[in-house]
């Protein structure tokens, strides 16, 4: 009788939680989609497909949905039961006929740099942080994007992670990304400063406002593992862990916008007065 009651509480366990394996593939060339951003829908449960398009991501309980999104392709919302190979779609991006002017980079300016010199690091998940930067007039002298400078720890060499660029919609959310396909950069290890050049995107600061925010991969090649046993219940469990972290600053501000569950969330006080939030360390340098 034992034995069989073990038997069935082992079965309860694995239903309420199952890994999903699959692979994302381009539609039209059949090629594999690397660094696809992958989320059980409404849940703070995420994954990214690695280089070779395959991913693997948990669910909690049945008829669970996966958003699958990357720049460059339309996003796809399907059952988790279904998603052995996802195929998506290529978007079709119109490109400017005219080009009116270009960065000569003779002139530039930092923005972006806080005065509380406390800096933080968190191992965020899978979620996309973002930093909100306001439009000056003082920028019609210096309005294209030269370079975004974050700052980050890491364990491991050679860290991967996305950098995003967001227009603002009619509500103040993140909207369109300023680029049409993904920025994927390498940090080396350790805690530094990393520069990344954005001179050849040709890139304008808009009017209304930019958010950058970066994107952790939860990749084979970010992770790294610790054998953990606790001395109370002697119970031992793999620690997974995912680099690089991204460094935060504790400061004031109205908002804070984070992806998550596969939709864009706000964080704000209900008497819209500022409020103290951990912000990712991001600098941007414009030019003319």
């Amino acid at each position: 009788m034992e034995k069989r009651l073990f038997l069935a509480l082992v079965l309860v366990t694995f239903s309420l939680s199952a890994q999903i394996k699959g692979v994302v593939k381009d539609s039209l060339s059949g090629k594999p989609i690397p660094y696809v951003n992958i989320w059980v829908q409404n849940e703070n449960i995420g994954s990214t497909s690695e280089e070779n398009g395959t991913f693997f991501i948990n669910t909690t309980a049945k008829g669970k949905k996966l958003i699958f999104s990357t720049l460059g392709y339309e996003k796809k919302i399907i059952k988790a039961s279904e998603a052995s190979i996802v195929n998506l779609k290529p978007t079709a991006y119109s490109l400017e006929e005219v080009v009116i002017s270009k960065s000569i980079g003779t002139k530039s300016v930092e923005i972006g740099k806080t005065k509380n010199g406390m800096y933080q690091a968190f191992d965020n998940g899978p979620k996309i942080d973002t930093k909100f930067f306001p439009y000056s007039s003082s920028y019609k002298k210096t309005k294209y994007l030269k370079q975004v400078t974050i700052y980050t720890d890491s364990r491991i060499e050679d860290a991967i992670i996305k950098i995003h660029f967001y227009n603002l919609d009619s509500n103040g959310f993140p909207a369109d990304e300023l680029l049409d396909k993904d920025f994927v950069v390498t940090v080396k290890k350790g805690t530094r400063i990393n520069r990344f050049d954005l001179t050849k995107f040709n890139l304008k600061f808009p009017k209304n406002g930019l958010f950058v925010g970066f994107e952790k991969l939860m990749i084979e090649k970010n992770k790294t593992e610790k054998t953990i046993t606790d001395l109370n219940t002697n119970i031992t469990q793999v620690q997974k862990t995912y680099f690089p972290f991204i460094l935060y600053n504790y400061v004031e501000r109205e908002f804070l916008y984070t992806f998550s569950g596969g939709k864009w969330n706000r964080q704000a006080n209900q008497n819209s007065e500022k409020m103290m939030i951990n912000e990712p360390l991001i600098t941007l340098i414009l030019s003319n």
